[in-house]
């Protein structure tokens, strides 16, 4: 699995946290999405590597703007990070 981590500016509540998610989830396969509004970031989920400019495109069509975007192989992990 891949963990992306996209920098949003913008969001000012849960609600835009949602626009974002909901974005995400229809542009692309996702396992998971989560959007913080106080840490300013979007933490994606997926089985594949996603296409930044794709992410930049569907996050800007929002009215939110979208800034660093970085990824990195993601291991899950099993109960209380003790097991696998």
């Amino acid at each position: 699995m891949i963990k992306t981590t996209i920098e949003v500016s913008g969001m000012a509540c849960s609600m835009c946290e949602a626009h974002i998610n909901d974005a995400i989830r229809k542009a692309f396969s996702v396992k998971k999405v989560a959007s913080n509004h106080s840490k300013g970031e979007t933490v994606i989920l997926s089985e594949t590597a996603l296409d930044e400019a794709a992410v930049k495109k569907t996050i800007d069509a929002t009215g939110y703007i979208c800034g660093e975007i970085s990824s990195e192989p993601y291991e899950k992990k099993g109960f209380l990070g003790i097991f696998k």
